[in-house]
Formats: C-alpha cells, sequence, structure tokens
C-alpha cells in the first residue's frame, strides 16, 4: 500500500532533521547576556546554559553579600530565560510548514 505524498514528506522530513541539527550547532557557540541591577550584574551564558563570564560593577563590591548574591541569581535567571526564549524561536520555525496529521507538529515545537 502506498501512502499519497509520502515521498514529498520523508524529504521534508530529513530537511527539518538537518535544519534542527544546524540550529542545535548554533545555539551551543551562541552567548547571551542576562543582566541584573540596570546592568551592574551581567551574567553570559551559551545556548547550552553553560555559565561563560559573570561581570560584576565595581560600585558593588562595597555593597552587602546578600544584596550581591540576589543580584547574581537574578542575573543568571535573566539570562536562562533569554536562553530558552532563543531555543524556542530558533527550533520553533523549523517546524513551520510541515503538516503532520493530528497536530503531531505540536509535538516537534
Amino acid at each position: 500500500m502506498k501512502i499519497p505524498g509520502m515521498g514529498n514528506m520523508m524529504k521534508q522530513m530529513q530537511q527539518m532533521q538537518a535544519n534542527m541539527k544546524q540550529a542545535e550547532t548554533e545555539l551551543a557557540t551562541m552567548e547571551i547576556i542576562g543582566e541584573a541591577g540596570a546592568g551592574l550584574v551581567k551574567v553570559t551564558l551559551s545556548g547550552q546554559n553553560d555559565c561563560k563570564k559573570i561581570e560584576i560593577d565595581a560600585s558593588l563590591l562595597s555593597e552587602d553579600k546578600e544584596m550581591l548574591e540576589d543580584l547574581l541569581a537574578a542575573g543568571f535567571n535573566d539570562a536562562v530565560r533569554k536562553v530558552e526564549t532563543a531555543k524556542k524561536d530558533k527550533m520553533g520555525g523549523l517546524t513551520s510548514g510541515f503538516n503532520l496529521p493530528g497536530g503531531l507538529d505540536s509535538l516537534l515545537k
């Protein structure tokens, strides 16, 4: 039994797989900066959430320890949210236009 359009669907899936590999490579090399305290703390993460760099403005070094810890946590959380948004944007666009039956395309997003 031959399913109409199966060859075309297989080509689309192969192209989507190649595009996803490329997107994963791009995300791995991407660097995203999260900020806190109006930019006094900056945390740089890779697209895989690896911490690459933390910058602390010198003016914060005289502040109390708890405030600095809170700003570091907030900067890190901001960076993580930005990485997740970048992943969704990058990967979500790859499945557009690929119509799977029964709403299965939502599983790819």
